[in-house]
């Protein structure tokens, strides 16, 4: 079995950190979105992986590499524009052959990890195995409706009237069945090939495709709140790492995480919080489901439930909740004002925040 991961799309949603940083490599917990889909990929015993890939091709190359220092073979196939899930089949054909495959979406999160979709297809017997989960309001998903063994009769993509609650969240497994589907599909009314239809196609001529319901937390990083709210739910289950780089005036309470290299100087954490390596906290209060990347440096600041990406500082800056803080951005206070704050500061960014 082989994988292809979709890591080609824009992510706007996500601007301004999507201008110049893919948002599959956007950290959750201190690693890249699309490093934890990779992890669990190995977990199921893939390592032949096809990652297609777009405009920012060359920054996922630089950070994923060959796949070896992750325990895979990985392949990058360029798509030219986004052109529709079903059209990355296509341009993939050639590595895929006429191996069966596990495609997933690069800006998806699943920490539970995929095992039971997977282990359903190995042994279901069946042309295509989707992961499923009910949504309260399906219209912005490819919906799946099911007979009660849970084979699916039916998909339909972004509907106006969903036929059931049950969103298909990112995950399928096919069989080589899927490249006739693909090839025989058209170009949707937006002008992409959806794999919804694909799906359909294989359906509507007899072969079998059956669903997983998923039930453990999933979470497509479209927004910043997105972002946020995975990040503290990663964070939930870190685990106490600090190897003696906190002074003795600093209070760690809870799980704290911190890097090789980090200094904690008269500060208080307050987990669950991640600080990446080579960071420097001083006179700070930082915390719960806060991550801090590499090389970043607070000084008399205050954050919590925050991203900071690596090499951003804060300085002189209390009361920042529920923001996000792009690579070498500098926030700064020019008067030590006390307010709370919520910021979204892109890379490189300069905020000098001045309260009354």
């Amino acid at each position: 079995m082989k994988a292809l991961v979709l890591a080609g799309g824009t992510g706007t949603r996500l601007r301004p950190f999507s201008h110049t940083m893919p948002k599959q490599l956007i950290p959750i917990a201190n690693k890249p979105v699309l490093v934890h889909i990779l992890e669990d990929i190995r977990a199921q015993g893939i390592t032949d992986v096809g990652i297609v890939v777009g405009g920012y091709a060359g920054d996922i190359a630089a950070k994923v590499g060959d796949g070896s220092a992750l325990g895979l073979r990985i392949t990058y196939l360029h798509q030219d524009a986004p052109r529709g899930l079903a059209h990355c089949v296509v341009i993939a054909r050639e590595f895929l052959g006429d191996a069966d495959f596990v495609m997933y979406l690069g800006d998806n999160m699943l920490p539970q990890g995929i095992a039971e979709v997977v282990d359903g297809f190995r042994t279901g017997g069946a042309a295509a195995q989707l992961a499923v989960q009910a949504v309260s309001d399906p219209r912005a998903f490819g919906v799946a409706e099911l007979d009660d063994r849970q084979r699916v009769i039916r998909v339909v993509e972004k509907p106006t009237r969903p036929v059931s609650d049950l969103a298909l969240i990112g995950v399928y497994v096919f069989s080589p069945r899927v490249h006739e589907a693909v090839a025989a599909i058209t170009p949707s009314a937006r002008g992409e090939l959806e794999i919804t239809d694909a799906v359909q196609w294989l359906v509507a001529r007899g072969h079998e495709v059956r669903a997983s319901g998923y039930k453990g937390y999933w979470r497509d990083m479209g927004t910043v709140d997105d972002m946020l709210e995975c990040n503290r739910e990663l964070l939930r289950s870190l685990t106490t790492s600090v190897a003696h780089r906190a002074d003795a005036t600093s209070v760690l309470v809870g799980p704290v995480e911190i890097g090789a290299g980090s200094r904690v100087v008269n500060s208080r954490i307050t987990g669950p919080v991640s600080v990446g390596r080579g960071t420097v906290i001083k006179d700070s209060v930082v915390g719960p489901d806060t991550t801090i990347g590499d090389d970043c440096v607070l000084i008399g600041s205050g954050v919590s439930y925050s991203i900071v990406l690596d090499a951003a500082s804060i300085s002189g800056v209390e009361g920042l909740h529920g923001s996000v803080i792009g690579r070498a951005a500098q926030v700064a206070s020019a008067n030590g004002g006390g307010r709370r704050h919520r910021l979204m500061v892109g890379d490189h960014a300069s905020v000098h925040m001045l309260t009354t």
